[in-house]
């Protein structure tokens, strides 16, 4: 009888039991396997609905692994070498990991483990087609959208990772640290099996009316798959799957909604390739755009975060954001629009506030989305492109209902006057802010910036 070993599986973005190469790996390599994850302490060290979605996702993870799931606080250079030792593991096997500081972190854990005859093994990534794999004919990476989507189609994928049929988890005495109580947990919805029944209820449901009914924020009408995709609870290798054998694949509905999962793809390409565009413009051509500072602005950027700018929309997105650590993707475009258009602010400061607090914060999507609405990013000439907070929430928000849903202090105006109190309503002010700044007059400054920039 070969000896008994271990090999580590280290969980991270992929916090799931289908569809997880990793873990066919690690089943493979080794006759036990312990599951583990490192928990960062700044995370706990506010109690936020992003903050409460990962451990409600981590708690879920512990069940599925049947209690069997190792976590330890610190830094992974520590923990995870310190565990590989504990147990004799020779192998640490981890999803790919693609963000800038995800590399590093790997590498410093890589060159850590083998400096004691150890090796971390990276297969899958948290993508369909991991970044770096679609360049085009010259061997260039794709900065603009239509011709990566073109790219990417032609690439073809693999099909999803069957899930062991027996997983044997260690179950030797390993400490493990216990998860921070979380109100309310059975109500968060989390872990892998949530997002497959979301997915499965979306899929039959939902997805008909999708190309439709996506920009309305008033209406629940999306997946609200992003923060399970984010964690891992589910790889859209497996929805794409599901779309393609399902008979609405072949919809303009479905078609809309797998060009949505190639945009996190897209963006998350462009970060691999660029690692400094998670905070910096990507078109250095825009470089000398000139943003506002200074005591002023900060009180600006305050009413803009705590939803106070006086423009309804804007402040139900940001307020909903603060409430429920999400926000509709229309209303996240409309809300940094307003910060970086009319406030006149480096989008950086809200792509932080949005990771700050968005239970589905991805820098890859978040910043990259940030710099597309800013027109320093990956769109072709977007420096003309400013929302109008009015018409926009007019358009994709036409009775009111978001608004009044998230301003209480308009729940009073009927329909559509609920974007424009101050023609409806003569003592709106006494309770809900002034408008901070001219719409109008701010576009017209946006675009004189642009134009002197670009010259």
């Amino acid at each position: 009888m070969a000896p008994s070993t271990t090999s580590i599986l280290w969980f991270r973005r992929d916090l799931r039991l289908n569809d997880h190469p990793a873990l066919l790996a690690a089943v493979d390599a080794a006759s036990h396997v312990l599951p583990v994850f490192v928990l960062d302490p700044r995370l706990l060290e506010t109690d936020t609905p992003r903050s409460r979605r990962l451990l409600a996702s981590l708690a879920s993870l512990s069940k599925d692994t049947r209690g069997a799931l190792v976590v330890r606080r610190g830094d992974p250079v520590d923990v995870i070498t310190r565990l590989a030792e504990e147990v004799g593991a020779t192998q640490v096997h981890v999803s790919r990991e693609t963000t800038p500081y995800g590399r590093r972190r790997d590498e410093a854990v890589e060159k850590a483990l083998a400096e004691d005859g150890r090796e971390l093994v990276a297969t899958g990534t948290p993508y369909a087609v991991g970044p770096g794999r679609i360049v085009n004919q010259s061997g260039s990476p794709y900065k603009v959208f239509t011709p990566f989507s073109k790219a990417w189609h032609q690439h073809g994928r693999p099909a999803p990772a069957a899930r062991p049929k027996r997983i044997p988890w260690l179950r030797d005495d390993v400490r493990s640290d216990p998860l921070p109580e979380v109100p309310d947990l059975s109500r968060l919805e989390a872990g892998e099996a949530a997002a497959l029944r979301r997915w499965e209820s979306f899929l039959h449901d939902g997805l008909t009316a999708y190309d439709k009914e996506r920009d309305r924020p008033d209406l629940d009408t999306t997946s609200r798959l992003s923060a399970p995709l984010k964690y891992g609870e589910i790889h859209p290798r497996t929805m794409l799957a599901d779309i393609a054998a399902h008979s609405a694949g072949r919809s303009q509905a479905a078609s809309t909604y797998v060009t949505e999962l190639i945009w996190r793809e897209f963006y998350a390409d462009v970060l691999w390739h660029h690692p400094d565009s998670a905070w910096h413009d990507l078109r250095p051509e825009l470089a000398k755009l000139p943003y506002d500072s200074g005591a002023e602005t900060d009180r600006l950027v305050d009413a803009w975060r705590e939803g106070r700018t006086g423009y309804p929309v804007v402040d139900a997105g940001m307020r909903q954001l603060l409430a429920e650590g999400w926000m509709h993707n229309r209303v996240r475009m409309i809300t940094a629009s307003f910060l970086t258009k009319d406030l006149h602010v480096w989008w950086p400061v809200g792509a932080q506030h949005f990771l700050d607090h968005l239970i589905d914060g991805d820098i890859a999507s978040n910043n990259h989305g940030w710099q597309w609405v800013a027109g320093t990013g990956t769109d072709a000439s977007p420096y003309f492109r400013v929302f109008n907070p009015v018409t926009q929430g007019k358009k994709f928000d036409p009775d009111g209902e978001y608004v009044r849903r998230w301003v209480p202090e308009l729940a009073h105006l009927p329909g559509g006057a609920a974007h424009e109190p101050w023609k409806h309503d003569n003592g709106y002010e006494h309770e809900y802010p002034q408008r901070v700044v001219d719409h109008d007059d701010e576009r017209k400054e946006t675009l004189a910036r642009y134009e002197r920039a670009r010259g």
